[in-house]
């Protein structure tokens, strides 16, 4: 994927960031998908949310703990009124500075889900722990800086571990391990890479090594979505992000997501979300 398609969102100040957010808060800077290059930890205080990350939806709740590793592609498409969250937030140039190695190994982790579910106790503990992350950031002067930073990251990424152990030895993954759930994951990941230049499900069984029977009976023994749909929603997200997000002309938009006719892709726009994208973009849809 080109970072000049979807937005792309990093840490905007220096190395890291620490703060919370209410669920009125979450649904006015959401709504869009974006590409999230920073490395994020959260805490659900209280609440429900519901989101799309790596073309998979996920509804989360109280005590539900989520990492969101760089090149994570992220749609909020809700939060409860009542929602809190806490965050803190790693910057992509302190992670490639720091703690590359250590945050490639989460990657293989979090593969079936980037949510854990914790205790009240260890949530508790966790409210305690960013609570005094915040009191350290805003003393005079901080007690926080970058190298500091090093270990709250690394406690972090070994908290996380803990309780992704915990929770996958007591039978409380939320998805299966298994053949078909590792082809889904494979296409995924593939058509994130390749959507704007990959619009036929056979292009991505060619890949694969796989027949187009078996491929598309594996993505839909996974979700509720087929494989096809899973690539349209790539290209619509994308689409939309554009549409609502830049100023960059139909026909442009069209060229950066692979179509080489615009009018073939206001049909492919008009047919799946019912109107065109140039009447998308002038209207709150």
């Amino acid at each position: 994927m080109e970072q000049k398609n979807i937005p792309i969102v990093d840490c905007p100040y220096g190395d890291y960031m620490i703060g919370d957010a209410s669920g009125k808060l979450m649904n006015q800077y959401g709504r869009y998908p974006c590409k999230i290059m920073c490395g994020v930890y959260a805490l659900l205080v209280r609440g429900t949310a519901h989101a799309t990350i790596n073309m998979t939806e996920y509804d989360f709740k109280a005590n539900d703990v989520l990492l969101l590793e760089p090149g994570s592609f992220l749609l909020i498409r809700e939060f409860s009124n009542d929602a809190l969250v806490y965050w803190v937030v790693f910057a992509s140039k302190f992670l490639d500075k720091h703690t590359f190695d250590i945050r490639m190994s989460t990657q293989a982790m979090q593969i079936h889900s980037p949510i854990i579910s914790v205790s009240d106790e260890q949530a508790k503990v966790l409210c305690h722990f960013y609570d005094t992350l915040v009191m350290a950031l805003n003393a005079q002067p901080t007690m926080l800086d970058s190298e500091k930073m090093v270990h709250i990251f690394n406690l972090l990424q070994s908290s996380y571990a803990k309780y992704a152990r915990e929770q996958e030895k007591a039978g409380q993954s939320r998805a299966s391990v298994d053949r078909k759930m590792e082809l889904y994951q494979e296409y995924c990941n593939l058509v994130l890479k390749h959507y704007h230049e990959w619009h036929r499900v056979a292009d991505y069984a060619k890949a694969m090594s796989l027949t187009m029977p078996h491929l598309c009976s594996s993505i839909s023994a996974v979700g509720p979505h087929t494989a096809a749909e899973l690539l349209a929603d790539a290209l619509l997200t994308d689409a939309k992000s554009q549409l609502k997000l830049t100023t960059t002309p139909i026909k442009e938009i069209s060229q950066s997501l692979g179509f080489d006719n615009v009018a073939f892709f206001n049909r492919f726009f008009k047919a799946h979300v019912g109107v065109t994208p140039k009447s998308y973009r002038q209207n709150k849809i």
